[in-house]
């Protein structure tokens, strides 16, 4: 049991985490995420996404959130990376079968857009600060 309060033990944790990922490295892993994404997209016989300027601001909006933000969001590009690798190998496993993957990989590609929306906002130059 710590003897410091939770809000600092988080705050710790956080820049420990944080201190060997430089957000550099993190904007690599937002645009893997991106061409994975699009590999996707393939599979389920729609359209890829174009990596326009909002997707691209991601690392700039990063570098200016807050300790919070930055956590969260490195998290949810961590929890996004963790369901699309499985995801996309047992995509690669039903094809190599025959069988059509369209459905579940376009009910992979709605997860990852609900997932990726929700790490966007969580880094958004006008999310409420915690009090």
């Amino acid at each position: 049991m710590s003897a410091l309060p939770p809000e600092q033990m988080q705050s710790m944790r956080a820049s420990a985490d944080q201190a060997g990922r430089p957000i550099s490295h993190l904007a690599q892993q937002w645009e893997a995420l991106h061409e994975t994404a699009a590999q996707l997209a393939g599979i389920a016989n729609i359209s890829p996404e174009v990596f326009d300027s909002r997707l691209a601001a991601f690392p700039e909006m990063l570098g200016d959130a807050n300790g919070w933000q930055q956590t969260l969001a490195w998290q949810g590009v961590d929890d996004i990376d963790a369901m699309m690798r499985p995801g996309l190998a047992a995509l690669g496993a039903i094809t190599a079968r025959g069988q059509d993957a369209s459905a579940p990989a376009l009910a992979l590609w709605r997860e990852f857009h609900h997932a990726r929306d929700a790490v966007l906002a969580v880094v958004q130059p006008n999310a409420s600060q915690p009090q």
